[in-house]
């Protein structure tokens, strides 16, 4: 196999608690986020790289044959993918290794709900083998890059395991095999090249550290297990149990009565996002991976597929609780403290909002009418917040929209700002932001008819304002809805956020507007991979997303394609075309690209967080999103669309 598109595939296992493993295929670490073992010392965050990978050499009749592979500056060394046969992510990511008189195999995957990674090697050939093995470890929180230091990497040894401090009074972590010896043998490995991290206009040069080898003779049918973690309780347990558990754990995930392997390969893909939160005690959605944690903006919007959607009503009211508990002054955490005596932190627009959609759908999906009862005050309070003026300026307008923005505070999803440079200015009536104000109005009304609950007269009239203002401030003449509107004007950029106002449970479009802004969204803005941020007409739309971070912000949200926006378009597609079989087809051939990209590009069983807004083809950002993933598992299963691709 050759390596350029090798480098470019990626594979990700993750244990539930925010800590994973990852790398290229290659076995080359081409970011500062790859690790055999990337521990979440306090779920989901403070994730430590603690094992960088492992250096692989098999011997066979006095040849030395390296199948590892490492970039250097101006060079590639060993070139270890000559021997590389095959590659499959699933039960567990599976490696093939041959040569012309021997075959290895390679399995890795992690333990769930623990920090401890297993590798397997399989001497599945016909020759006796030596298999010698050298761990590269790091020590350093995974934004970092680690450069040789003056950590000594101290180490306990017993019969078949070792205790490693990175430095003195350091958490440690432990490594151990089933078979073979191991030796002590202490080397920097120096300036190992990360392409993506010099892509991303990030450090890109790292040192691991080496203390020794192990060395272990392997015969036809034998196996070596290695296990990696920072639980002692771990070692000693028998790999093959711990595979098989790990195997039964993501059949698990599946749906038994759907056939689709596409979409049983989506919920297993979802569930990576589902983690443990210390702080709170309760289930959390992490953003993506590998750098995001847990925001109440993301959690919103992607349990919506992640969860309510394919129906995993416990673990949907848990997150719905603990946010709902969180609320105050009218408003929902857009981020939770990691520890004891950290703020809660309350800055985020759209998530409170979001949370009336999702209770919205939770409800549809389960009929869980005494959950909304308990909670109906809670969602009355946010509104006459709202109304009455909450944190950063978020206040209604005499129209009876809702305003807000402060200087400095990036407070919706597309605001976007680079030091004191304002890329998106959102201050103001965003449109996305009204129409889910709207939502959550109807939903609230809704609810209180549903329940027989008097209708609070303040959020009544504001219902009727919003409803004789909305058309003639936001509808402009060209049929489509402005993006932001102010006092003193109206931002007509034609962006993806007005899709809402049709995509939404309640709409206060007449149905020929709808389809009229649904065609030109799909003209103007729909991707094989996604929705546009910006129109490739608009001065500022910048083709290519990359470089350093000056040069990625700025093109964030101005054209670049992001897959999570299309569960929003292909809902009101369907809508304005009555839900009809021909339409469902024309969703499923508008996601066939994005369902390649699954499978074959970028990370493998992963959705990316964006692609570039010319030519969109190589993933961007995040190698696995939690919102991407979501809009394709909640439009399978919301229509079925699992009974129609074959």
């Amino acid at each position: 196999m050759q390596p350029e598109n090798l480098f470019k595939k990626e594979w990700l296992e993750t244990n539930g608690l925010g800590g994973y493993a990852s790398s290229s295929i290659t076995g080359a670490n081409t970011r500062k986020y790859h690790g055999l073992l990337v521990a979440a010392q306090n779920p989901p965050t403070e994730r430590k790289v603690l094992v960088a990978k492992i250096e692989e050499k098999v011997l066979v009749a006095n040849t030395v044959h390296d199948i590892s592979v490492n970039q250097y500056p101006g060079t590639m060394y060993p070139h270890g993918y000559e021997y590389l046969q095959g590659f499959d992510p699933k039960p567990i990511p599976t490696w093939r290794y041959q040569g012309d008189n021997w075959r290895l195999l390679k399995k890795t995957f992690m333990v769930p709900n623990s920090n401890t990674t297993i590798v397997v090697y399989e001497n599945n050939g016909e020759t006796d083998m030596i298999l010698e093995l050298h761990p590269l470890f790091e020590y350093k929180d995974y934004h970092w890059t680690m450069r040789k230091n003056e950590y000594d990497f101290y180490y306990e040894k017993s019969k078949s395991s070792i205790k490693v401090h990175p430095f003195p009074d350091s958490p440690p972590f432990y490594m151990a095999w089933s078979k073979g010896n191991f030796l002590e043998d202490r080397a920097w490995y120096y300036n190992i090249e990360l392409c993506k991290e010099q892509y991303r206009g990030q450090d890109f040069l790292e040192d691991y550290y080496r203390i020794g080898q192990l060395k272990t003779i392997l015969k036809k049918g034998q196996k070596l297990g290695i296990t990696l973690t920072t639980e002692e309780s771990m070692l000693g347990k028998r790999h093959y149990n711990l595979e098989k558990s790990a195997i039964k754990h993501k059949e698990s995930l599946k749906d038994k009565t759907i056939k689709s392997t596409f979409y049983n390969d989506l919920l297993v893909s979802g569930n990576q996002f589902i983690v443990n939160r210390n702080s709170t005690d309760s289930k959390s959605i992490i953003a993506g991976y590998h750098w995001f944690t847990d925001w109440g903006r993301d959690t919103m919007i992607a349990m919506r597929g992640l969860t309510i959607s394919v129906g995993n009503k416990e673990l949907s009211k848990s997150i719905l609780q603990t946010f709902l508990k969180y609320v105050n002054k009218g408003m929902l955490p857009n981020r939770f403290p990691d520890y004891d005596g950290q703020e809660v932190e309350y800055n985020t627009i759209d998530a409170t909002l979001w949370l009336f959609i999702a209770l919205y759908e939770y409800e549809k999906k389960f009929g869980d009418r005494a959950f909304i009862d308990d909670n109906i005050k809670i969602l009355e309070e946010i509104l006459l917040y709202h109304i009455k003026g909450a944190r950063y300026h978020i206040h209604l307008t005499d129209e009876g929209f809702i305003s807000g923005g402060q200087e400095g505070f990036q407070l919706t999803w597309m605001d976007a700002k680079v030091g004191d440079y304002v890329v998106t200015p959102r201050i103001g009536c965003p449109v996305e932001i009204n129409a889910l104000w709207y939502n959550a109005m109807c939903i609230y009304e809704h609810y209180c008819y549903n329940c027989d609950i008097k209708l609070h007269r303040d959020i009544e009239e504001v219902l009727k304002c919003f409803k004789r203002n909305f058309a003639s401030f936001f509808l402009n003449e060209r049929g489509y809805l402005n993006d932001v509107i102010t006092k003193e004007n109206k931002d007509s950029s034609f962006r993806p956020n007005q899709i809402y106002a049709v995509s939404l449970p309640f709409s206060i479009l007449t149905r020929d507007q709808e389809k009229k802004i649904v065609n030109l969204v799909g003209d103007k803005l729909l991707t094989d991979l996604g929705l546009r941020t910006l129109d490739e007409g608009h001065t500022s739309f910048t083709p290519h997303y990359g470089g350093n971070q000056w040069e990625r912000d700025t093109a964030y949200h101005q054209g670049t394609v992001w897959p999570f926006l299309l569960m929003e378009y292909w809902q009101a597609f369907l809508k304005v075309n009555n839900h009809s079989i021909a339409a469902k087809k024309d969703v499923i051939k508008g996601l066939q690209k994005l369902k390649h990209h699954f499978y074959h590009n970028d990370c493998l069983h992963a959705i990316s967080e964006i692609f570039d807004g010319k030519d969109p083809d190589e993933g961007r950002g995040c190698i696995q999103q939690a919102w991407s993933v979501a809009a394709l598992l909640k439009l399978y299963s919301e229509h079925k669309l699992y009974e129609l691709d074959n």
